[in-house]
């Protein structure tokens, strides 16, 4: 396997040895990526098929316009949206906007579909376990049992005569859950209407909609080995279709000392336990966001049977008690997984006690967001190991937007360039339940760029990362595999927090 192809976890990544081709344009087009942090409160990718830098340029920027006119619109969170000032309108019908007005329809078609399993007024209830959270306590009965009562109400009437929308409760609402699927189909839309762009790939924080005369290879994470180079639980090759994945991984509450899920039942009160991810596949955005939602509610025969009513959905579930529980259609969606090689014994030096397999390096790494925290591109990142010698061992990953800016990256640059540009840079994508803007985890295995193990001894993490007319950053830890070490890495402009463990591997390895 060529140890440059890509593999993107929400992110356009380069990963040795764990990547296989992906995006396949039909014209001769060229692909363009763009990545940013801190769109719609998580990460945002858009790979452009286009005849030339130019439209391609365009689409993105037509892409931009439409998350942000319609973020001003749908968002939560600012309190000059449209939707927070119909919050505060009180209980009267107010004309409201033809997208608004739509995604809150289509709220209440998939409450009723749910049998309730998604409901608006769930923040009631997600608002009540992150305050007993922060009280290091489970919220008591009497506490569960109000939030319910009052998620179990009429919350709003749309009237399609006059267009308007009437709140009937004073019960927290969120959009969440359909704003993003919405919003990725109007931006995609958006700038596949830009002449000279043949697709496009939108990944919202591990949402993925592709559109175009274009195929995607894409990853599922593994919900308990979900770093951006662990390998998939499957790979999908689909076209014209949004992909979502929802799980009980990356976000949610520790109550003394137990993990409870971001994701709550609305009509039980409490976090959902049976299913871990949930991933589907649907021809409409808004179908497949609120498809992966309910599924992780729901119980699985129910969630199974209401994926079946959708034409053309498919699904994936994994649940707490190791089932893996696929639709009818899934495996023709997927690609045969690539086989795992056996690890070697270092080839230069047999009689060397070769590196622990049951041991990894894992890197954790917070990029820096700007004050305000505003769209930012994402910068470049390389990470690679060097041994005692200094000589390059393995890369790990390469995050960039532009291969012209590489050489920016001068360390990186004179290590791996080289075979970096006699490479196949094909991408792939990683759909993932929501995560975080800025935050990853990245591991390294032991192996080399061949695929052997090296021998045990001391070895550099290399992390070089450099904005494009920007600052240059390079951070290094020595790291000895004899022992179990901790280290935390001194933040920087570019860099918010980083650490690196060598450690046991984790479950799900």
């Amino acid at each position: 396997m060529n140890v440059f192809q890509r593999r993107i976890a929400g992110l356009s990544l380069v990963l040795a040895t764990l990547s296989t081709p992906a995006f396949l344009p039909h014209r001769a087009s060229k692909l363009y990526v763009s990545d940013y942090e801190n769109v719609l409160g998580t990460s945002f990718e858009l790979k452009v098929a286009a005849d030339a830098a130019r439209p391609a340029n365009q689409a993105e920027a037509a892409a931009l316009r439409e998350v942000d006119r319609l973020n001003k619109i749908l968002s939560g969170y600012d309190a000059n949206s449209e939707f927070s000032r119909w919050l505060r309108a009180g209980q009267k019908p107010v004309a409201v906007s033809a997208e608004l007005y739509e995604v809150l329809d289509l709220f209440e078609q998939w409450r009723v579909k749910s049998d309730g399993a998604l409901d608006a007024s769930a923040e009631t209830v997600s608002q009540l376990w992150r305050e007993a959270a922060r009280q290091n306590r489970q919220p008591s009965e009497a506490e569960i049992a109000a939030a319910v009562a009052a998620v179990h109400q009429q919350h709003y009437v749309l009237n399609p005569q006059t267009h308007t929308a009437q709140r009937l409760s004073s019960a927290p609402l969120v959009l969440n859950s359909f704003a993003k699927s919405y919003i990725m189909n109007k931006a995609a839309d958006a700038a596949l209407a830009t002449p000279g762009v043949q697709g496009v790939v939108l990944n919202i924080g591990g949402d993925i909609l592709v559109r175009g005369e274009h195929q995607e290879q894409i990853n599922v994470s593994n919900p308990r080995a979900d770093a951006e180079n662990d390998l998939p639980v499957a790979q999908l090759q689909v076209s014209d279709k949004t992909i979502a994945t929802s799980g009980d991984y990356r976000r949610g509450e520790t109550i003394a000392g137990r993990w409870y899920s971001h994701i709550i039942d609305p009509r039980t009160g409490r976090p959902t336990s049976e299913v871990i991810s949930a991933t589907v596949v649907a021809d409409k955005a808004t179908d497949a966001g609120a498809l992966a939602t309910a599924l992780n509610v729901l119980p699985p025969a129910e969630g199974q049977a209401l994926v079946a009513a959708v034409p053309g959905a498919e699904f994936m579930l994994l649940t707490a008690d190791g089932q893996r529980l696929e639709s009818a259609g899934w495996k023709k969606l997927a690609r045969p997984a690539a086989p795992t090689a056996t690890a070697k014994a270092p080839a230069a030096l047999p009689n060397a006690k070769p590196w622990d397999p049951n041991y990894e390096v894992a890197l954790s790494l917070e990029l820096a967001t700007p004050e305000g925290g505003g769209r930012v591109h994402r910068p470049f990142v390389a990470v690679w190991v060097v041994d005692s010698k200094k000589k390059p061992v393995r890369q790990v990953a390469l995050w960039y937007n532009k291969p012209r800016w590489l050489h920016d990256m001068s360390y990186w640059y004179a290590a791996y360039n080289e075979q970096f540009a006699a490479g196949n840079a094909n991408l792939s994508s990683t759909t993932s339940a929501t995560r975080s803007p800025g935050k990853y985890t990245l591991k390294w295995d032991g192996k080399d760029d061949q695929g052997n193990l090296v021998p045990q001894g001391s070895y550099t993490l290399m992390v070089e990362v450099a904005r494009e007319h920007g600052t240059h950053q390079l951070m290094k830890q020595e790291i000895n595999s004899k022992k179990p070490q901790h280290f935390d890495l001194p933040a920087n402009e570019e860099v918010a927090s980083a650490a690196v463990d060598y450690r046991k591997k984790t479950d799900g390895q």
